[in-house]
């Protein structure tokens, strides 16, 4: 007996390997994908803005990239001893206006240079809904708890995004015909917004990426919303705060993601890279012993031969690391 609906994975349109430059960027489902990522030894950007949720600030984010327009200090806001900005999370805000300034700006002149070698990217929507400030009628991509009068609240319609990204999605395919656009809606709710509030806002977000996946051939969904709200579907899956996927289901969709976007050789040298990254963790009781050293020379070993097979790695981070070892 089954007592599940299982959504097996099929493979997608495109493949993803290591030779391939990612951007990532979306909300915290985006986050989470991005590190995933990462940790596989893919070259990827992940979230320069901080974790955005709304497309409008999605959106917004990779114009200013292509612009290559980086942010000033009178674009920064004060609220309770930190400076922030509206486009960008809060993990980007300091007591120094400067450091702040130096801490988006970095990012940013890093991802608007990584946009250019893009050959895939990734854009996860998490809600509809938005927060406008009403002088200048921008897009706030967090409100970092300034009093909500501050703002007018509105829900985006499918239209608003699918214009919207009609638009982009043309600027950037003129400017990379081979580029590939992965859209995902995040399984996480946003119940803060209200139980009805949330529901309109996915379907408005499934919508429209159905809309645009049906006017671009190069722009492809990946269900990683239904995954959690239909495959998985019991709250065993959810971390302790009921919204949040579970690491277990974490495993499960990135097992699923590989399995519709790498072809089989992407996904063993995915794995080899995990386990080296595994291996860096490892707290030997004797870490000056000849067992220890042995075990960052079969690691080295590993390295070497992942970056004969595999020219797009960068796993120099991790020779040195295990080089460190080695000279004591």
């Amino acid at each position: 007996m089954d007592f599940r609906t299982i959504i097996p994975p099929v493979p997608a349109s495109f493949r993803l390997s290591h030779a391939d430059r990612l951007m990532v960027t979306g909300s915290c489902f985006a986050e989470q994908t991005g590190i995933r990522f990462r940790e596989s030894g893919f070259r990827v950007t992940v979230n320069p803005f901080g974790v955005l949720y709304n497309p409008s600030s999605i959106s917004e984010a990779i114009r200013r990239l292509i612009r290559n327009e980086p942010f000033s200090q009178v674009e920064l806001v004060q609220l309770n001893g930190l400076y922030h900005s509206f486009s960008h999370h809060g993990s980007f805000s300091d007591t120094d206006a400067s450091v702040t300034l130096g801490r988006i700006n970095d990012a940013f002149r890093k991802a608007s240079d990584a946009l250019k070698e893009t050959t895939c990217l990734i854009l996860t929507f998490g809600t509809a809904w938005v927060y406008i400030l009403p002088e200048n009628g921008q897009v706030v991509a967090n409100c970092h708890k300034f009093p909500a009068s501050r703002f007018q609240r509105y829900r985006l319609t499918m239209p608003d995004i699918v214009d919207d990204y009609t638009a982009l999605i043309n600027y950037l395919l003129v400017q990379h015909p081979d580029l590939k656009i992965l859209l995902t809606v995040s399984p996480i709710r946003h119940l803060k917004d209200g139980f009805h509030e949330n529901t309109l806002s996915k379907s408005i977000l499934l919508m429209a990426t159905e809309a645009l996946c049906n006017q671009f051939s190069s722009v492809v969904y990946y269900p990683s919303y239904e995954l959690l709200m239909d495959d998985l579907r019991d709250y065993r899956f959810y971390a302790d705060d009921m919204m949040h996927p579970s690491p277990m289901a974490q495993d499960y969709i990135w097992e699923h993601f590989s399995e519709t976007f790498f072809g089989k050789t992407t996904r063993e040298i995915a794995r080899q890279v995990q386990q080296i990254r595994i291996a860096m963790e490892h707290k030997p009781f004797h870490p000056e012993g000849e067992a220890y050293k042995r075990f960052a020379q079969k690691n080295i070993a590993s390295i070497e031969l992942l970056s004969l097979r595999e020219p797009g790695l960068d796993l120099q981070k991790e020779k040195a690391f295990f080089e460190r070892i080695l000279r004591g």
